[in-house]
């Protein structure tokens, strides 16, 4: 039994005009067009018998000045009618009485238009009710993501098809205090919950650190005080070492690009790390490798060697003229690589890269690893931890972007080397990705290298099975190619006119209206659009079970206390220490 038995007199008005996914309704009582809101959904009958074309709208006008119709635009369908009151709907989906063996389903396709003169009537009371419930059901649309609830009906479940969340690649934007890290939470306590749950989180300032149970996975890039020690990726603690750079990373990480030798730098750091490399190779054991051998492939070398290797150079003096030596072709041309090259290595800031423990360095270490990163849930050893969050807070800012890439071409690499029908999927949730996946690069080498591989990533990760979820407060600040290929939209509030640009470009042209709701939403209300919502409207988002450690700090409240809070010496000791462990 279809749940829109409307009759012809709760009719609100009649279409007067149809585009391709908008309708212009005239109504004719004003007492109507006062009960009807903008952002509240429609239901037109359609002219297939037992559908219903459900709609949004998005704009009320009242044109009661006939003189306004005198000045206005020929080509606009409301200006031609001035005492007229106007709706505009915009088409979101059908409803049908019965598709198959099911009753009352609804699709986000429009199988027709409405025929002018069609009825529109407004969903409220019973009927949005039994509407909604219809929406929250679980169907054969794909498995479903509890996200919150509607905030046009609090009883009904905001729910997404997760296939589509993260095979169409996802972005969660919204301004500081929004709800947004709620938000990432909530999503990531989804997926935790399914027995092959395979994610990574980077985690920029640490704080996810609160989400602790065995679903989730802590592991931290290797700071100051590990330098040395044993631990590895086991114990919580990730090392990055300096062979899993690629050529574009080596030569962003040493070559200064301002330098006048620096194609000569380049080049013969080039031959010196493909050398290096080529030793550690055994003839017999590695035929394969070195058969197909080049400077990306991801061999642990001695950096001590490369780093001899390029003081000969530069010091080198060759036979010349009279049995007297010359200076050779690259004397002295290559001083200012070597001191940045020995600054890097000395730098206890990087010795996650340049001083990783014994076990980093053998060949088997990669597999591993890599398995601990990109495996799901059930394929670790202890089944725990499907969800991987990454807490980069101690990495130098300056080379974040360049570390955060790394484990994303990591991940990427070894999914593209994967045979089909062996791929296990994995969601990438990139925190704060304005700080490594920037819209401007600047010319700087580490910031274009790690666009480059998420730029990659968001055209053909789908094909690999990789998900892109991007996490920003400043979407006007994050790539463009990056969000454009994010057809799922997740938008907190948003104050700012040049964030909310970027997010209403990226609604499609019949619901770019919605982004004016962006700066008046509530702390952890959310406009949803996309691939994965079967409604596509305002949600309430349900608060995870671990809170994220980003509550925003009751300033007044705080400063009311009787007791005084002082961390100070605690803080002098984690920077000197460069610690907060």
């Amino acid at each position: 039994m279809s749940i829109l038995d409307f009759k012809s007199s709760e009719s609100l008005g009649k279409i007067i005009s149809v585009d391709t996914a908008t309708v212009t309704v005239r109504v004719d009582e004003l007492e109507l067009l006062k009960r009807i809101q903008v952002n509240r959904l429609t239901a037109i009958r359609s002219s297939k018998a037992g559908q219903h074309l459900i709609g949004i709208v998005s704009r009320i006008t009242r044109k009661a000045d006939a003189q306004a119709g005198d000045e206005s635009d020929d080509d606009d369908p409301e200006a031609a009618l001035p005492e007229n009151n106007l709706v505009r709907v915009a088409l979101i989906g059908t409803l049908c009485d019965k598709d198959g063996l099911r009753e009352n389903v609804f699709k986000r396709t429009l199988e027709t238009v409405p025929e002018i003169d069609a009825d529109c009537f407004s969903l409220e009371g019973q009927r949005l009710t039994a509407f909604m419930q219809i929406i929250s059901q679980v169907s054969d649309d794909g498995p479903q993501l509890n996200l919150g609830r509607y905030a046009l009906d609090e009883d009904a479940k905001a729910l997404l098809n997760g296939n589509r969340l993260f095979q169409r690649h996802a972005v969660v934007v919204g301004s500081t205090g929004s709800g947004k890290s709620f938000t990432t939470a909530r999503l990531l306590d989804q997926i935790a919950e399914l027995p092959q749950a395979n994610a990574i989180l980077f985690d920029i300032h640490g704080e996810y650190k609160t989400l602790n149970s065995e679903d989730f996975r802590h592991l931290r890039i290797a700071g100051p005080s590990e330098i040395g020690q044993a631990c590895g990726f086991e114990d919580g603690v990730l090392h990055l070492p300096f062979w899993l750079l690629g050529y574009e990373a080596l030569i962003a990480l040493f070559v200064d690009r301002t330098d006048l030798n620096a194609p000569n730098q380049a080049m013969l750091m080039t031959r010196c790390v493909t050398e290096a490399k080529r030793a550690k190779l055994d003839p017999t054991l590695h035929s394969d490798i070195l058969a197909n051998f080049t400077i990306d492939s991801p061999v642990p070398f001695d950096i001590d060697n490369v780093h001899l290797n390029l003081t000969k150079l530069n010091e080198e003096m060759v036979p010349g003229a009279n049995n007297r030596d010359k200076q050779g072709p690259y004397f002295d041309k290559l001083s200012r690589l070597i001191a940045r090259f020995e600054a890097k290595r000395n730098d206890r800031r990087l010795g996650f890269i340049f001083q990783p423990p014994p076990a980093c360095m053998e060949m088997d270490w990669l597999a591993q690893v890599t398995h601990f990163l990109t495996g799901g849930r059930g394929s670790q050893q202890d089944g725990k931890g499907g969800i991987k969050i990454i807490n980069f807070s101690e990495v130098p800012s300056d080379i974040l972007p360049l570390m955060v890439s790394l484990i994303a071409r990591l991940v990427f690499t070894v999914s593209q080397w994967t045979p089909v029908e062996a791929r296990h999927p994995i969601a990438l949730f990139c925190d704060e990705a304005h700080l490594y996946i920037p819209e401007r690069t600047l010319s700087d080498a580490a910031d274009e290298i790690s666009v480059d591989i998420f730029e990659r990533i968001a055209k053909e990760g789908r094909k690999y099975g990789i998900g892109l979820v991007v996490i920003s407060q400043r979407p006007s600040e994050v790539n463009r190619t990056v969000l454009s290929q994010c057809n799922n939209v997740i938008a907190m509030r948003l104050t700012n006119g040049d964030d909310q640009s970027v997010i209403k470009r990226l609604l499609p042209d019949s619901l770019g209206g919605f982004g004016d709701l962006l700066p008046v939403l509530d702390i952890g209300e959310a406009l949803v659009v996309g691939d994965a919502s079967l409604l596509p409207t305002r949600v309430v988002v349900s608060e995870p079970r671990f809170k994220p450690s980003s509550a925003t700090v009751d300033f007044w409240d705080r400063w009311r206390e009787a007791a005084p809070v002082n961390g100070t010496d605690d803080a002098v000791r984690s920077w000197r220490r460069q610690s907060n462990q």
